[in-house]
Order: structure tokens, then C-alpha cells, then sequence
């Protein structure tokens, strides 16, 4: 298991709520360097700053929690965290999803709850933690959550790299999946839309569960859609998936990654 490095002075932006040292959930970034489209994403430069770290400062933004961490397999990941005075821990190599990278930096935690952030997005907004975070306080039976949003255009029902979800009346998880779903059909002539969710990869997990669920054999559902949080529902458990407004950009792409820069630039909506 890698060792993890905390900074002398933790990121604590100014003007910003600090975080309550009695939470009992910790906040991991997994930060990888390959990507088949956007190599070094994590390094990349948004208005003077790595990517990494505009996730992280936001992440640190969010109350309900007792710390950040990013993890990573990258030495040069690393050393920028450190560089801004963020806490990192430098993981194996060899894990196939990020859900085991989450899980190796977990079995060293003493905390009840994991939140995954994905580091690749810096204009994550902290409030989506909150939310994701409530159930647990409410019901003690929870495993897992994550989050959904309305889907932003009806042309993206078709486009594989947005998941979308379906839940049933108790916001828990019925299923996840990159074809459209829930299905469209003509009713008397005219189109009936059912209402699309995209999902919003956010997770919290019991830390207990996610060391459990990761040491699990992959199922067929997960395999065929390549959607980890599949192996939870194929093994019986419930993802309670609540709804936000907030509609996240992901950065896989050089348009992406300008895209964004521009909004941080001009202010301009998401």
C-alpha cells in the first residue's frame, strides 16, 4: 500500500469555511496521468493553476467532511500536489478502475465514509458533496450514493460517453447504462419524453463497503456497459442516486479543457 503524504500547510482557500475535524468522511481525488485522448489532464493549465489543484481547492470548499486526498500513480502528480500544499497518496500501479485505486487508499483510512471525486473536474461544484453525503445521516442501512441531473440535451440520449439512470420512487438506483434509458415511445400520435437522467459520477461510499465491493469479482452488467457501480446493484445492494441541478463538465478532450478555461475566464455559465 502506498504511503500517504500530508503537506505541512493543507490548501485552505481564503474567505472559505474550514473543514469540521469531527466528520467522519475523508474526500479522494483519484488522478491518473494516461489518457487516451488528454494525456496529463491532472498537470493541465487552467488559469495558472493544474488541473488537480482547482478540484482539490473546490473539494476543500465542502463541509461534512475531515479531509482531501488525491491519489495517484504518477510521481509528477504528486510532486504538483505537494507543490500547492495539498495531501496526496501515491497508489500501485496496476488497478483496472479507479474503484480500486479508491479502495487501496481506503483500507488505510479510519473514517466511516469515502467520497470519489473525479479529477477531472474543476468546475465541481462543493455543494454536490453535500448533497451526496445527507443520506448517510438519515439512513444507516446506505451503502453507496451518488447523484443525477436532468439530461442538458435531448441529442445526448444517444451519445455512449453519458451515462444515464433510471431510480425508482425512493431515488435508489434501478439501473445505469450508456444506451438511452429509460425508453421513448409515440403515445396517440405524439411524442412522449420521459423524463432523462444523466448521471453525475460523484460517489460516497460506506469505507467498509467500498473495500468489500472492490475485492469482488466483476459482473456481466459491468463488463458489458464498462460501468463499475454495476457490481453493487448486480450483487443486491442500493445505490441511492440524488438529484442536483449541477451539471458537470468532465475534461477528455482538448476542447474540453478549452472550453473550460474560457468559463473560468469570463465567468460565463456552465
Amino acid at each position: 500500500m502506498g504511503v500517504v503524504i500530508f503537506a505541512v500547510h493543507p490548501v485552505e482557500p481564503q474567505g472559505t469555511t474550514a473543514i469540521s475535524p469531527h466528520a467522519t468522511a475523508v474526500i479522494v481525488i483519484p488522478a491518473r496521468y494516461d489518457s487516451s485522448r488528454l494525456p496529463g489532464k491532472p498537470l493541465a493549465q487552467i488559469s495558472g493553476r493544474p488541473m488537480i489543484e482547482h478540484v482539490y481547492r473546490r473539494a476543500v470548499l465542502a463541509s461534512g467532511a475531515a479531509s482531501v486526498l488525491v491519489a495517484t500513480d504518477d510521481k509528477r502528480i504528486q510532486e504538483a500536489v505537494l507543490t500547492f500544499g495539498g495531501n496526496v497518496q501515491l497508489t500501485e500501479p496496476h488497478h483496472r478502475n479507479g474503484m480500486e485505486r479508491l479502495a487501496e487508499v481506503a483500507t488505510g483510512l479510519s473514517c466511516d465514509l469515502v467520497v470519489n471525486v473525479q479529477g477531472d473536474e474543476p468546475l465541481l461544484d462543493p455543494s454536490t458533496i453535500e448533497i451526496a453525503l445527507k443520506p448517510f445521516s438519515q439512513d444507516s442501512s446506505l451503502c453507496m450514493s451518488s447523484l443525477r441531473t436532468p439530461l442538458a440535451k435531448a441529442t445526448q440520449i444517444n451519445d455512449r460517453n453519458i451515462v444515464k439512470v433510471v431510480v425508482d420512487q425512493n431515488d435508489f438506483a434501478l439501473y445505469f447504462s450508456r444506451s438511452p434509458i429509460p425508453g421513448q415511445h409515440e403515445l396517440h400520435g405524439s411524442k412522449y419524453t420521459s423524463k432523462v437522467n444523466k448521471h453525475v459520477g460523484l460517489y460516497v461510499y460506506r469505507r467498509d463497503f467500498l473495500v468489500r465491493l472492490a475485492g469482488m469479482p466483476p459482473t456481466p452488467l459491468e463488463e458489458s456497459e464498462q460501468l463499475e457501480q454495476l457490481r453493487a446493484l448486480e450483487y443486491g445492494y442500493r445505490i441511492k442516486v440524488l438529484e442536483t441541478s449541477h451539471n458537470p463538465i468532465g475534461v477528455d478532450t482538448p476542447e474540453d479543457l478549452e472550453r473550460v478555461r474560457q468559463i473560468m475566464i469570463t465567468g460565463a455559465p456552465q
